[in-house]
């Protein structure tokens, strides 16, 4: 059945529950090997997570956090934050779970369709989101709804593939080929929607590429109270 979310886009939750097995499919296995292999090629995550400057109290989600590694990266740089993590693959939770201590809070769940309200909070003082929007059906919805979901003057930081566009030809090619494997779209159009949705809110915004258009990174800031 097809609905209309809270930002008027319409959402499939037939596709979502397609989505959520076929994640949970492609990452029974390979969660055991996740972090390992991807070290190499999921750039910019660490310099994200430095970019967060949280003090100590704040809260941390991560939208599709995967094994938990970003999030235990976190928990390290920033001791005294509180780690909440939102990822719609029940396997890659699992990991998440081993790896992060007790107290942190993790859901399974559509990272288009959520509140800060299903974590029992009125909000976030940081919202990062990595290499997850590239996977994620309704990525434009999710961007608008995790802005909702930040308390005021929080922070949303996004980081993914961007479009290669100082990097060869041949190489955008064959990078593009070989993710769409895994079912992963590079958002060509992420920083005109980064823009649109920040201004939207009230909210200021930053987009920057890194390495020669590998990765895009964007920030929103919310107007503190």
């Amino acid at each position: 059945m097809t609905v209309l979310d809270t930002t008027g886009i319409a959402v499939d939750n037939h596709a979502d529950s397609d989505h959520a097995a076929r994640m949970d499919r492609m990452y029974r296995t390979q969660r055991h090997i996740y972090d390992l292999t991807r070290k190499y090629y999921l750039l910019g995550r660490d310099r994200t997570i430095r970019d967060l400057a949280t003090k100590p109290g704040q809260c941390i989600l991560e939208l599709g956090c995967g094994t938990g590694r970003n999030l235990a990266v976190a928990g390290s740089l920033y001791p005294g934050c509180r780690l909440y993590g939102l990822d719609i693959s029940e396997e890659m939770l699992i990991s998440a779970r081993a790896k992060l201590p007790s107290d942190a809070v993790l859901k399974a769940g559509d990272a288009s369709d959520f509140s800060a309200e299903d974590f029992g909070r009125p909000g976030f003082d940081r919202i990062m989101i990595s290499y997850a929007l590239s996977m994620i059906p309704a990525w434009e919805a999710t961007i608008d709804v995790a802005i909702d979901a930040l308390n005021p003057g929080g922070e949303l930081h996004i980081v993914d593939f961007g479009q290669q566009e100082r990097l060869p030809h041949w190489f955008r090619r064959m990078l593009k080929g070989w993710l769409a494997r895994f079912h992963v779209d590079p958002r060509r159009d992420l920083d005109c929607v980064v823009a649109a949705v920040a201004k939207r809110h009230g909210c200021s915004s930053r987009f920057r590429p890194l390495y020669r258009g590998y990765a895009w990174s964007a920030t929103i800031v919310k107007p503190a109270a």
